[in-house]
């Protein structure tokens, strides 16, 4: 793989990869990543995206692809090796978000206060190396990989959900996809079966109040001292009502309200979000969060208008797909290279496909400080060591190959 930009390829990332993918794919996977990364685009906004992508497949000889999911495309390979009905998805996400860029990279974006933050033009461009690959490889196995580059990851409506809706995993046996982690070291894959990730529902209140003049707040009801008193008190559903080992995190994200220096604000809004490992502790958080707000509200005088949304459920990982992925990653990168790593606090609409089909969802290391790939996800200043996008595309296509091999003996 070329590295223009000098970015090192060291550790397992600079590793031998079993079963390379073609170098020229590579080299395109890494020039499609930037481009993504160079114009990225929001959820449900990803018009470019999908048409640059459908022009990049298609350059590589593949006829069957598909718009999906408003601006998602949908690649089916078929292979014409030895027969098998198995069908086997494969998801990449597109989008990016709502953050100005300060990572400092050549290729930083174009578009003004939206960033692929979060790695998903690092996703779409390895879905789009394994299309390549397998299209190219065709031959040597059977049945068909569904490869789909799915919108709206980050944002409703939720492409995940759109995907089932119009019956895409309907025909499907199983699903897997990756997601870049800047937590774990460049070039290694981590999995581990059972929950991965964490549902995650929004949530949106109105703290009404009454307006008075900055110097008599007695006159009125304060809707910022309302607002800031439910702020904490939210904090103690996690810290004090929910056992540590079912994990919960609700953050409340985001607060306006106010508009001048001397008036006592009638009106405040708050959102944010509630994270949940289970059912039971999901549905107990919606309680407890409309229960904590109306009673402060009540006992300030004042009065909350607050609406749930429900967002993507919790990622579970099937223990045989993840068998197959450990399998697989082992035989890209080596034992050594393949961790059995806990799930994360994060959401994921994956969490649509693993709640239909048996699937597994893993993460490809990124963390490499030689090229400055330290920051989290969702931060300003992330970037993605590329040296390691090889790791995860061979895995993705090995993993393919392994399921769709395993069904037909």
């Amino acid at each position: 793989m070329s590295n223009p930009e000098g970015e090192a390829m060291a550790g397992p990332a600079g590793s031998a990869v079993a079963g390379d993918i073609d170098a020229g794919i590579l080299d395109q996977m890494i020039e499609i990543r930037r481009h993504l990364h160079r114009n990225p685009e929001l959820s449900n906004r990803e018009a470019n995206t999908q048409r640059y992508l459908r022009q990049m497949l298609a350059g590589r000889g593949i006829a069957d692809i598909r718009d999906v999911a408003g601006y998602g495309l949908a690649v089916d390979i078929v292979g014409t090796g030895k027969p098998s009905n198995r069908k086997l998805v494969i998801r990449a996400d597109i989008d990016a978000l709502p953050i100005e860029e300060e990572s400092g990279v050549d290729y930083a974006s174009n578009n003004p206060g939206v960033m692929h933050a979060c790695g998903h033009d690092a996703h779409a461009s390895m879905g789009f190396a394994v299309a390549a690959h397998l299209h190219q490889s065709r031959a040597d196995f059977g049945g068909t990989v569904r490869l789909i580059f799915q919108p709206a990851e980050e944002d409703e409506p939720s492409g995940g959900r759109r995907v089932v809706e119009e019956g895409l995993l309907d025909d499907v046996d199983a699903a897997i996809c990756v997601h870049v982690d800047p937590y774990t070291p460049s070039g290694k894959v981590a999995v581990s079966s059972g929950p991965y990730t964490l549902a995650c529902d929004t949530f949106d209140a109105v703290v009404i109040g009454e307006a008075a003049h900055a110097a008599k707040p007695y006159e009125g009801v304060d809707a910022i001292a309302v607002a800031c008193s439910m702020v904490g008190e939210l904090q103690k559903i996690v810290s004090r009502e929910i056992d540590p080992y079912d994990p919960l995190v609700i953050s409340v994200t985001g607060i306006n309200g106010g508009s001048a220096y001397n008036v006592i604000a009638g009106k405040v809004t708050l959102r944010g979000t509630i994270r949940s490992g289970s059912d039971a502790t999901r549905e107990r958080a919606w309680r407890r969060v409309r229960a904590i707000l109306e009673g402060i509200a009540t006992s300030h005088g004042a009065s909350v208008e607050l609406d749930i949304h429900k967002g993507e459920p919790g990622v579970v990982n099937d223990a045989e797909m993840t068998d197959l992925i450990v399998a697989s990653a082992k035989a890209c990168v080596g034992t050594d290279n393949v961790l059995n790593t806990p799930g994360w606090t994060i959401a994921d609409d994956f969490g649509y496909y693993s709640q239909r089909l048996p699937s597994a969802y893993f993460r490809l290391g990124i963390r490499n400080e030689e090229v400055g790939s330290v920051y989290p996800l969702h931060h300003p200043k992330f970037r993605v060591d590329e040296a390691a996008l090889k790791v995860g595309a061979a895995t993705l296509a090995s993993a393919a190959v392994r399921f769709l091999s395993a069904q037909s003996d």
